[in-house]
């Protein structure tokens, strides 16, 4: 094992034991013990979610936060919900995922040149994470980052994502040129994790149920922004 890849586990360790946020504390707690019906008989994760994939990736793929039934329950991002089916069905049409499903944690699948990341790691109620919770993860995430030594391409899973990235690259640089986000937005960016260089930032619709059995993000949409993003990361 690689030394950068022993780091990335460490910090992993540490970040799973976090309790920064007492209200993202009380509410993955509380739903990892109260369960939905279906999952009643499983053992839910309950903690802050670590990132996924490829350590030697060159594409970030950044979401939101962990589903309180999905990552909450399973202990692995985009994983046991709708979200995720969408999710690793499209990476695995592109080649960077193993399998087209995401089940549990240990169940085989691999990531090939992606990482996935999230800037909030707790599930937060009604999915949506406070700016001062944002702030509080920011370092787990500028960490986890830093160990991607590889990474040079972003592609945002709605706007939260996509502020988080510019969060980051505005740190290192000027960034009014960015376009806002959209569905399909890109821009060149400060690299997020510093040292001088640059970075490409992709947008794309989230990946949630509601954006996704209403049309407003299908597959096609997603595949060819995937693309092009998986494009400028293997260059």
């Amino acid at each position: 094992m690689t030394s950068q890849r022993r780091s990335l586990e460490l910090l992993q360790e540490a970040l799973v034991e976090c309790r920064r946020c007492d209200r993202l504390v009380a509410w993955r707690e509380e739903v990892a013990r109260v369960k939905r019906r279906a999952y009643r008989d499983e053992t839910y994760w309950g903690r802050p979610i670590p990132g996924f994939g490829d350590p030697d990736a060159t594409l970030i793929l950044m979401g939101l936060a962990p589903a309180a039934h999905g990552g909450n329950r399973t202990g692995r991002m985009f994983t046991g919900d709708r979200s995720g089916d969408f999710l690793y069905a499209a990476l695995h049409r592109a080649g960077v995922a193993s399998q087209p499903t995401s089940v549990r944690r240990g169940d085989g699948l691999t990531l090939t040149g992606a990482f996935i990341v999230a800037p909030c790691r707790c599930a937060p109620p009604e999915n949506k994470p406070t700016p001062a919770e944002l702030a509080a993860c920011r370092p787990w995430l500028e960490a986890e980052l830093a160990l991607l030594d590889r990474a040079h391409t972003y592609l945002a899973l709605g706007k939260t994502g996509y502020d988080a990235v510019l969060t980051l690259a505005k740190k290192h640089g000027d960034i009014s040129g960015t376009p806002a986000f959209a569905h399909g937005a890109r821009g060149e960016i400060p690299d997020p994790r510093g040292g001088g260089g640059r970075a490409w930032l992709f947008g794309s619709y989230h990946v949630s149920q509601q954006n996704t059995q209403t049309g407003r993000l299908t597959a096609a949409m997603f595949d060819e922004v995937l693309g092009a993003a998986l494009e400028r990361a293997r260059r």
